[in-house]
């Protein structure tokens, strides 16, 4: 996993009327972003556009996470989740991330993100979690369709 740096325990707080929004090719390579993108990060329309969007990857987000909503956006359906997203600056965001894949007569052509405010009790239970996924500590856990829940095995009879 790439592993941005630096990074700083400086928080950025999302308004409630921020909205970032972003746009990737299939390869994850950014091809649109929002001024509110632009702001919230720190980062320059020059240092996004064709960077892969892990640019903004936080350390401290699992890869199970990514492995998770990959896998929800490759199967065409979309992904929503809490990720903690790093600024150019080091420091970091919380938000609700939502993305999904974008059609174009009826092919796929790529993947947008919107992300907005989080509550509060959000970010401390995913702060919490994706703790314990870095750590090793996850046990039963796992994360589906963005959310963090006890896996399941299924017998069928």
């Amino acid at each position: 996993m790439k592993i941005n740096i630096p990074v700083t325990d400086v928080a950025y707080n999302l308004a409630e009327h921020d909205s970032l929004v972003s746009k990737t090719d299939l390869r994850g390579m950014i091809t649109y972003i929002n001024e509110d993108f632009l702001r919230v990060s720190g980062f320059s329309k020059q240092e996004l556009i064709g960077k892969p969007h892990n640019i903004v990857r936080h350390p401290d987000m699992p890869p199970e996470a990514f492995e998770d909503m990959w896998q929800s956006l490759k199967a065409g359906r979309p992904w929503r989740g809490i990720v903690k997203n790093r600024c150019k600056n080091g420091g970091y965001y919380w938000a609700v991330a939502n993305a999904a894949p974008i059609y174009e007569n009826n092919h796929l052509i790529g993947y947008m993100s919107v992300r907005s405010k989080p509550v509060y009790e959000q970010i401390q239970a995913a702060s919490a979690a994706y703790k314990r996924f870095r750590e090793g500590n996850a046990d039963n856990l796992e994360i589906r369709d963005g959310k963090v829940v006890k896996a399941t095995f299924f017998v069928e009879i």
